[in-house]
């Protein structure tokens, strides 16, 4: 039986993760964060020193889990729960710069084809409808402006120690933007038969309810 594959792109910050995570849980689909999987091998390639050091180790001693409790995609690296851990701006920044590397790109790409070929799914990323998954039958491009983008980072981050200010997360977000949309392998982009939604002045549950109605008319889900 062929599983539903819907893809949602856009930049970093854009409300990707917890929109797709609100939405598959509507409809029993599994979610996949696949900037966790990312984030998780960022956190791994710290413990290196030179990229073709962690380059070597990355087949042989980066194993990689997603695993979900009570509904939530957790990501263990090497047994270890690391959900929390690679919520930081510093494995952000590592995160987008490991990403660029062909060699990363190609040690997930299988993986997460075979979550999508064995489950339903509204899987999220950079790359997702372009790269991973190109005959998905729903594309989203979900973007927002780099200032509200910054704003809601901003909101999320204020109660935590050494939080940066609101024109580091600001530039920090232009220079990931950059990265992502000009790096050499699967940049950023939109399709052209991906849906546009820009949610600067949208709220989390109108953006859901706008992806819900895309849903329901394009597949009979009863």
């Amino acid at each position: 039986m062929k599983t539903i594959n819907i893809t949602i792109d856009g930049p970093a910050g854009a409300g990707k993760s917890s929109i797709a995570r609100e939405v598959a849980s509507e409809l029993g689909f599994v979610y996949v964060d696949t900037g966790a999987f990312y984030r998780a091998i960022a956190l791994f390639a710290l413990d290196y020193p030179t990229k073709r050091d962690f380059l070597r180790k990355l087949e042989s001693e980066c194993h990689l889990e997603m695993k979900y409790f009570g509904g939530m995609q957790c990501i263990f690296l090497n047994g270890e729960n690391v959900t929390d851990k690679i919520r930081t701006q510093e494995i952000s920044m590592k995160a987008s710069e490991v990403s660029a590397l062909p060699e990363v790109r190609e040690f997930l790409l299988e993986m997460q084809k075979e979550i999508a070929h064995a489950y339903n799914v509204i899987m999220d990323g950079r790359d997702i409808g372009t790269a991973v998954l190109p005959d998905a039958d729903l594309k989203i491009y979900l973007t927002a402006s780099a200032e509200e983008r910054a704003s809601r980072r901003y909101l999320e981050l204020e109660d935590k120690p050494d939080m940066p200010s609101y024109e580091q997360i600001l530039e920090e977000i232009k220079q990931r933007d950059d990265n992502d949309m000009h790096r050499a392998i699967s940049p950023l982009k939109r399709t052209n038969d991906a849906v546009l939604i820009d949610s600067t002045k949208m709220g989390f549950h109108e953006v859901c309810e706008e992806i819900m109605d895309l849903i329901e008319t394009k597949f009979d889900l009863d």
